[in-house]
Protein backbone atom coordinates (compact mmCIF):
# COMPACT_ATOMS: atom_id res chain seq x y z
CA UNK A 1 0.00 0.00 0.00
CA UNK A 2 2.82 2.37 0.90
CA UNK A 3 4.65 1.56 -2.32
CA UNK A 4 1.52 2.27 -4.35
CA UNK A 5 1.00 5.60 -2.62
CA UNK A 6 4.64 6.52 -3.21
CA UNK A 7 4.32 5.70 -6.91
CA UNK A 8 1.15 7.81 -7.12
CA UNK A 9 2.97 10.78 -5.55
CA UNK A 10 5.92 10.40 -7.92
CA UNK A 11 3.56 10.27 -10.91
CA UNK A 12 1.95 13.50 -9.77
CA UNK A 13 5.37 15.14 -9.39
CA UNK A 14 6.40 14.00 -12.88
CA UNK A 15 3.18 15.45 -14.32
CA UNK A 16 3.75 18.72 -12.48
CA UNK A 17 7.36 19.03 -13.69
CA UNK A 18 6.36 18.20 -17.27
CA UNK A 19 3.61 20.84 -17.24
CA UNK A 20 5.98 23.37 -15.68
CA UNK A 21 8.56 22.77 -18.42
CA UNK A 22 5.90 23.17 -21.12
CA UNK A 23 4.65 26.35 -19.49
CA UNK A 24 8.17 27.76 -19.29
CA UNK A 25 8.70 27.26 -23.03
CA UNK A 26 5.26 28.63 -23.89
CA UNK A 27 5.77 31.73 -21.75
CA UNK A 28 9.14 32.43 -23.37
CA UNK A 29 7.55 32.22 -26.84
CA UNK A 30 4.63 34.33 -25.63
CA UNK A 31 6.97 37.03 -24.36
CA UNK A 32 8.93 37.02 -27.64
CA UNK A 33 5.66 37.44 -29.55
CA UNK A 34 4.83 40.51 -27.47
CA UNK A 35 8.32 41.93 -28.02
CA UNK A 36 8.22 41.37 -31.79
CA UNK A 37 4.78 42.97 -31.96
CA UNK A 38 5.96 46.10 -30.12
CA UNK A 39 9.19 46.29 -32.18
CA UNK A 40 7.65 45.76 -35.64
CA UNK A 41 7.79 49.43 -36.59
CA UNK A 42 9.74 51.24 -39.27
CA UNK A 43 12.06 54.14 -38.65
CA UNK A 44 9.39 56.80 -39.16
CA UNK A 45 7.06 55.10 -36.64
CA UNK A 46 4.80 53.21 -39.09
CA UNK A 47 4.01 49.55 -38.54
CA UNK A 48 4.76 47.16 -41.38
CA UNK A 49 1.12 46.19 -41.76
CA UNK A 50 0.28 49.73 -42.87
CA UNK A 51 2.94 49.77 -45.55
CA UNK A 52 1.71 49.53 -49.12
CA UNK A 53 4.91 48.55 -50.92
CA UNK A 54 6.03 45.68 -48.66
CA UNK A 55 4.24 42.63 -47.30
CA UNK A 56 5.56 41.54 -43.86
CA UNK A 57 6.25 37.91 -43.21
CA UNK A 58 4.11 38.03 -40.09
CA UNK A 59 1.60 40.89 -40.12
CA UNK A 60 -0.54 42.23 -37.29
CA UNK A 61 -3.49 39.95 -38.07
CA UNK A 62 -1.31 36.83 -37.96
CA UNK A 63 0.25 37.98 -34.69
CA UNK A 64 -3.19 38.55 -33.22
CA UNK A 65 -4.23 35.01 -34.14
CA UNK A 66 -1.01 33.61 -32.70
CA UNK A 67 -1.62 35.62 -29.54
CA UNK A 68 -5.11 34.20 -29.10
CA UNK A 69 -3.94 30.63 -29.80
CA UNK A 70 -0.98 30.78 -27.44
CA UNK A 71 -3.06 32.43 -24.71
CA UNK A 72 -5.61 29.59 -24.87
CA UNK A 73 -2.85 26.96 -24.78
CA UNK A 74 -1.17 28.57 -21.78
CA UNK A 75 -4.48 28.89 -19.94
CA UNK A 76 -5.14 25.18 -20.54
CA UNK A 77 -1.69 24.26 -19.22
CA UNK A 78 -2.21 26.43 -16.14
CA UNK A 79 -5.55 24.73 -15.51
CA UNK A 80 -3.93 21.27 -15.81
CA UNK A 81 -1.11 22.25 -13.46
CA UNK A 82 -3.65 23.60 -10.97
CA UNK A 83 -5.48 20.26 -11.11
CA UNK A 84 -2.26 18.33 -10.47
CA UNK A 85 -1.44 20.59 -7.49
CA UNK A 86 -4.92 19.99 -6.11
CA UNK A 87 -4.40 16.22 -6.38
CA UNK A 88 -1.06 16.57 -4.60
CA UNK A 89 -2.76 18.55 -1.84
CA UNK A 90 -5.38 15.81 -1.44
CA UNK A 91 -2.63 13.21 -1.23
CA UNK A 92 -0.81 15.07 1.57
CA UNK A 93 -3.99 15.00 3.67
CA UNK A 94 -4.25 11.18 3.41
CA UNK A 95 -3.88 9.57 6.88
CA UNK A 96 -1.42 6.99 5.57
CA UNK A 97 1.26 9.57 4.70
CA UNK A 98 1.32 11.47 7.99
CA UNK A 99 4.94 10.58 8.73
CA UNK A 100 6.11 12.19 5.48
CA UNK A 101 3.71 15.14 5.64
CA UNK A 102 6.39 17.81 6.27
CA UNK A 103 8.50 16.83 3.27
CA UNK A 104 5.45 16.46 1.05
CA UNK A 105 4.09 19.85 2.08
CA UNK A 106 7.45 21.45 1.28
CA UNK A 107 7.41 19.94 -2.21
CA UNK A 108 3.78 20.91 -2.73
CA UNK A 109 4.46 24.51 -1.65
CA UNK A 110 7.34 24.74 -4.13
CA UNK A 111 5.08 23.62 -6.98
CA UNK A 112 2.41 26.09 -5.87
CA UNK A 113 4.94 28.93 -5.89
CA UNK A 114 5.99 27.99 -9.42
CA UNK A 115 2.34 27.93 -10.53
CA UNK A 116 1.76 31.34 -8.97
CA UNK A 117 4.82 32.81 -10.70
CA UNK A 118 3.79 31.42 -14.09
CA UNK A 119 0.23 32.71 -13.67
CA UNK A 120 1.47 36.17 -12.70
CA UNK A 121 3.93 36.27 -15.62
CA UNK A 122 1.26 35.15 -18.10
CA UNK A 123 -1.27 37.73 -16.92
CA UNK A 124 1.32 40.51 -17.03
CA UNK A 125 2.58 39.59 -20.52
CA UNK A 126 -0.98 39.28 -21.79
CA UNK A 127 -1.90 42.69 -20.38
CA UNK A 128 1.23 44.27 -21.91
CA UNK A 129 0.46 42.73 -25.31
CA UNK A 130 -3.11 44.02 -25.28
CA UNK A 131 -1.94 47.49 -24.22
CA UNK A 132 0.66 47.58 -27.00
CA UNK A 133 -1.86 46.43 -29.58
CA UNK A 134 -4.40 49.06 -28.52
CA UNK A 135 -1.70 51.73 -28.56
CA UNK A 136 -0.54 50.75 -32.04
CA UNK A 137 -4.10 50.73 -33.33
CA UNK A 138 -4.70 54.17 -31.84
CA UNK A 139 -1.50 55.61 -33.31
CA UNK A 140 -2.29 54.05 -36.68
CA UNK A 141 -5.72 55.67 -36.66
CA UNK A 142 -4.19 59.04 -35.76
CA UNK A 143 -1.64 58.72 -38.57
CA UNK A 144 -4.34 57.89 -41.09
CA UNK A 145 -6.39 60.89 -39.99
CA UNK A 146 -3.36 63.18 -40.34
CA UNK A 147 -2.49 61.82 -43.78
CA UNK A 148 -6.11 62.14 -44.95
CA UNK A 149 -6.27 65.70 -43.74
CA UNK A 150 -2.96 66.63 -45.40
CA UNK A 151 -3.94 65.03 -48.73
CA UNK A 152 -7.38 66.66 -48.63
CA UNK A 153 -6.24 70.20 -47.87
CA UNK A 154 -2.89 70.19 -49.69
CA UNK A 155 -1.73 73.06 -47.44
CA UNK A 156 0.62 72.77 -44.46
CA UNK A 157 -1.23 75.19 -42.23
CA UNK A 158 -1.05 75.76 -38.52
CA UNK A 159 -3.50 73.00 -37.69
CA UNK A 160 -1.39 70.42 -39.53
CA UNK A 161 1.67 71.52 -37.58
CA UNK A 162 -0.26 71.05 -34.34
CA UNK A 163 -1.23 67.54 -35.41
CA UNK A 164 2.38 66.72 -36.19
CA UNK A 165 3.56 68.07 -32.85
CA UNK A 166 0.91 66.02 -31.06
CA UNK A 167 2.02 62.96 -32.97
CA UNK A 168 5.61 63.57 -31.89
CA UNK A 169 4.46 63.87 -28.30
CA UNK A 170 2.70 60.51 -28.60
CA UNK A 171 5.85 58.91 -29.95
CA UNK A 172 7.87 60.33 -27.05
CA UNK A 173 5.29 59.00 -24.60
CA UNK A 174 5.49 55.64 -26.32
CA UNK A 175 9.25 55.49 -25.80
CA UNK A 176 8.87 56.45 -22.13
CA UNK A 177 6.32 53.69 -21.61
CA UNK A 178 8.62 51.11 -23.19
CA UNK A 179 11.49 52.24 -20.95
CA UNK A 180 9.23 51.97 -17.90
CA UNK A 181 8.16 48.45 -18.88
CA UNK A 182 11.82 47.43 -19.32
CA UNK A 183 12.70 48.81 -15.87
CA UNK A 184 9.73 46.98 -14.32
CA UNK A 185 10.74 43.68 -15.92
CA UNK A 186 14.33 44.07 -14.68
CA UNK A 187 13.05 44.87 -11.17
CA UNK A 188 10.82 41.80 -11.26
CA UNK A 189 13.77 39.58 -12.19
CA UNK A 190 15.89 41.01 -9.37
CA UNK A 191 13.10 40.51 -6.81
CA UNK A 192 12.58 36.93 -7.99
CA UNK A 193 16.30 36.23 -7.66
CA UNK A 194 16.40 37.70 -4.15
CA UNK A 195 13.38 35.65 -3.13
CA UNK A 196 15.13 32.49 -4.33
CA UNK A 197 18.20 33.34 -2.24
CA UNK A 198 16.08 33.97 0.87
CA UNK A 199 14.22 30.68 0.39
CA UNK A 200 17.52 28.85 0.08
CA UNK A 201 18.81 30.44 3.31
CA UNK A 202 15.57 29.58 5.12
CA UNK A 203 15.76 25.97 3.92
CA UNK A 204 19.36 25.65 5.16
CA UNK A 205 18.44 27.10 8.57
CA UNK A 206 15.52 24.69 8.92
CA UNK A 207 17.78 21.78 7.94
CA UNK A 208 20.33 22.73 10.59
CA UNK A 209 17.61 23.11 13.21
CA UNK A 210 16.24 19.65 12.38
CA UNK A 211 19.69 18.04 12.43
CA UNK A 212 20.70 19.44 15.82
CA UNK A 213 17.64 19.27 18.11
CA UNK A 214 19.94 18.74 21.11
CA UNK A 215 21.16 22.33 20.78
CA UNK A 216 17.60 23.60 21.08
CA UNK A 217 17.02 21.43 24.17
CA UNK A 218 20.26 22.67 25.76
CA UNK A 219 19.28 26.31 25.14
CA UNK A 220 15.85 25.70 26.68
CA UNK A 221 17.40 24.08 29.77
CA UNK A 222 19.79 27.00 30.18
CA UNK A 223 16.89 29.45 29.98
CA UNK A 224 14.89 27.45 32.55
CA UNK A 225 17.86 27.35 34.94
CA UNK A 226 18.38 31.11 34.58
CA UNK A 227 14.72 31.71 35.40
CA UNK A 228 14.92 29.40 38.44
CA UNK A 229 18.06 31.12 39.74
CA UNK A 230 16.38 34.49 39.25
CA UNK A 231 13.34 33.36 41.26
CA UNK A 232 15.52 31.95 44.07
CA UNK A 233 17.59 35.11 44.24
CA UNK A 234 14.46 37.25 44.30
CA UNK A 235 12.98 35.11 47.10
CA UNK A 236 16.14 35.38 49.21
CA UNK A 237 16.27 39.15 48.76
CA UNK A 238 12.58 39.42 49.69
CA UNK A 239 13.01 37.34 52.87
CA UNK A 240 16.07 39.33 53.92
CA UNK A 241 14.21 42.57 53.36
CA UNK A 242 11.27 41.39 55.49
CA UNK A 243 13.61 40.29 58.32
CA UNK A 244 15.41 43.63 58.26
CA UNK A 245 12.10 45.50 58.44
CA UNK A 246 10.93 43.32 61.38
CA UNK A 247 14.22 43.87 63.16
CA UNK A 248 14.11 47.60 62.58
CA UNK A 249 10.56 48.03 63.95
CA UNK A 250 11.16 45.81 67.00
Amino acid sequence: MAAGSSNYWEDLRKQARQLENELDLKLVSFSKLCTSYSGATTRDGRRDRYSSDTTPLLNGSSQDRMFETMAVEIEQLLAKLTGVNDKMAEYTSTPGVTSLNAALMHTLQRHRDILQDYTHEFNKTKANFIAIREREDLLGSVRKDIESYKSGSGVNNRRTELFLKEHEHLRNSDRLIEDTISIAMATKENVTSQRGVLKSIQSKVNTLANRFPAINNLVQRINLRKRRDTLILGGVIGICTILLLLYAFH
